[in-house]
């Protein structure tokens, strides 16, 4: 087992990585912080369905509430039940939640433990690649139809309990969907890092566990490394955002669960590389790159059931966005990310060029299913 400490303005905490951790998730709290009045756990159904039996080999009696998968759970509904169910279990201000799923389940259940009783500690229990990103860094959310996450409070866990073993039952779109996440933290933060995604990961399905337990702790130490120096997101933890700006936009304009977060990024981090290479007149050999995404099977184009002057009000009532202007992360250099403001007038027609360069390159069509 691996361990990282993540520091914060406010708190710090451990990353546990290993095989089979999950089953001795209870040692390994009580170990750091002692006993609570009670455990509560928020499950993803699937994921419950595979691995509750391991959680409650630490606790068989302990209580839990299950939620559907996918994006659309990050409700405002689900969000009121899964307090009912916390409320009814009886949890009081010296209770943990535990949050065992994707990213979906640990942004909602953070929020629930975020805002019962004005907040309690929660336990990240992490069984998806993607949230490799999501599961650090305290921000926790909830979506509404007007845009995603913005409804929700930073609220670090306690701890994050990584158990490689459970990425091994992911399907192919979840293993690309974090995939991209990781791609992100390398081209924003660490060039070497990224040379050596390109070099050594080839098939999503032939990852070995040494490979998948080091560029998860890279991808994490990405994270820990900018959240460390900016918890709540005034100014470094912006850059954080590279390719989410036009990603978030897609999600919302197509229905959540229509496309997976990453592959949605994807998207997002190709357009704002074309626009950086436009604002810094620079070349990032984007034809590579798009190859390199499209060996993984990540998408590269815009869908073309979507319409740019929508996409770019999406991108303009963004969280990241203000004064009516849309703030984008670019790549100055692999490794050199900065926020921009980027004006309507300009930002639409890269946008059209996009979708035209995606009808006739077919980009849509390329790619594989590694994974």
């Amino acid at each position: 087992m691996e361990q990282l400490t993540i520091y914060t303005s406010s708190k710090e905490y451990p990353v546990y990585i290993g095989k089979g951790i999950r089953k001795r998730w209870k040692k390994l709290v009580e170990e750091m912080a002692g006993s609570y009045s009670k455990y509560f756990l928020i499950a993803d159904k699937t994921v419950a369905d595979l691995y509750l039996k391991d959680i409650q080999a630490s606790m068989p009696d302990i209580p839990y509430y299950l939620v559907e998968s996918g994006e659309e759970s990050k409700s405002i509904g689900q969000f009121y039940d899964c307090q009912t169910a916390v409320l009814e279990a009886g949890l009081d201000r010296d209770a943990c939640i535990l949050a065992l799923g994707g990213g979906v389940i640990g942004d909602l259940a953070g929020f629930v433990a975020a805002t019962f009783m004005r907040g309690i500690d929660y336990i990240q229990l992490p069984t998806t690649l993607l949230a490799h990103d999501s599961s650090v860094g305290g921000k926790t959310a909830i979506n509404h139809p007007l845009g995603k996450n913005l409804i929700g409070a930073f609220h670090q866990p306690l701890a994050v309990i990584y158990d490689i073993e459970t990425l091994r039952s992911l399907t192919g779109n979840e293993w690309r969907s974090g995939f991209s996440e990781v791609i992100k933290h390398a081209l924003i933060w660490n060039p070497d890092f990224y040379g050596w995604l390109k070099q050594n990961i080839k098939d999503l399905g032939n990852i070995t566990d040494e490979q998948l337990a080091y560029l998860i702790k890279e991808g994490i130490r990405v994270k820990a490394q900018v959240v460390g120096q900016d918890e709540k997101e005034s100014g470094l933890r912006a850059i954080l955002n590279f390719g989410h700006t036009l990603g978030h936009a897609i999600e919302a304009e197509l229905g959540y669960g229509r496309i997976t977060h990453g592959e949605a990024v994807a998207i997002g981090m190709v357009f704002a590389l074309r626009v950086s290479e436009v604002y810094y007149g620079i070349d990032y050999n984007m034809d590579e790159i798009t190859k390199w995404f499209q060996q993984f099977g990540l998408p590269v184009a815009i869908p073309e059931t979507l319409d740019e002057a929508r996409l770019v009000e999406r991108m303009k009532k963004d969280k990241k966005s203000s004064g009516g202007k849309i703030n984008m992360i670019l790549l100055k250099e692999i490794g050199k990310a900065e926020k921009v403001q980027i004006d309507e007038s300009v930002l639409s027609p890269l946008l059209m060029a996009e979708f035209e360069r995606s009808r006739s390159d077919d980009t849509r069509d390329k790619g594989s299913n590694n994974g």
